[in-house]
């Protein structure tokens, strides 16, 4: 019954701002670590960033100094902060979760996605 389930994607204009939510529910012992992953049509998927338990976070060179990940850990909730956005950033964004579930069951749940498109 763990679920993460994403928002926030929509359309914009080159150079604006979007902000993703993922918010993960269900029988939660602790979660090691949430991320952002996309995925363009005809690529591979791809990490954008990632969260670790102790706070610290990595980026995809081609967004480090735009996008920013961020947590609130008592609404099991993670955001990415999206800046200066590009064509090249269109995708369908996708929230990944590493969960610790009952009977500490290591659980890897993934959203639905949320399509980003950014026009010229």
């Amino acid at each position: 019954q763990v679920q993460v389930v994403e928002s926030g994607g929509g359309l914009v204009q080159a150079g604006g701002s979007l902000r993703l939510s993922c918010a993960a529910s269900g029988s939660i012992l602790s979660i090691n670590g949430m991320g952002w992953y996309r995925q363009a049509p005809g690529k591979q998927r791809e990490l954008v960033a990632r969260i670790v338990k102790d706070g610290s976070t990595n980026y995809a060179d081609s967004v480090k100094d735009r996008f920013s990940i961020s947590r609130d850990n008592a609404k099991n909730t993670v955001y990415l902060q999206m800046n200066t956005l590009k064509p090249e950033d269109t995708a369908v964004y996708y929230c990944n979760a590493n969960i610790l579930g009952p009977w500490n069951r290591k659980l890897e749940v993934w959203g639905q996605g949320t399509l980003v498109t950014v026009s010229s």
